[in-house]
């Protein structure tokens, strides 16, 4: 089975946070924006290229790479 990424999801679908595939500093910032195991994220908008992707988590909207969405595996909620 491959994992789903925070990239892969369509506008207005979510998921739960089940890890972070990236180098110890990425991951480390994922995490001090909120992105933890566990969490939902929810995809608001994305750009005309896909890049870059709005999501809300955890009670606010921020925008995250298309790049650091790659690294959020997600499972369905």
């Amino acid at each position: 089975m491959n994992n789903k990424t925070v990239e892969q999801l369509n506008i207005g679908e979510s998921g739960i946070i089940n890890s972070i595939q990236a180098p110890k500093e990425i991951k480390r910032r994922l995490m001090d924006m909120g992105f933890t195991k566990g969490i939902t994220v929810n995809v608001v908008k994305k750009a005309p290229m896909g890049d870059p992707i709005e999501v809300c988590i955890r009670g606010y909207n921020l925008c995250i790479r298309k790049e650091q969405a790659s690294n959020l595996e997600i499972r369905n909620n």
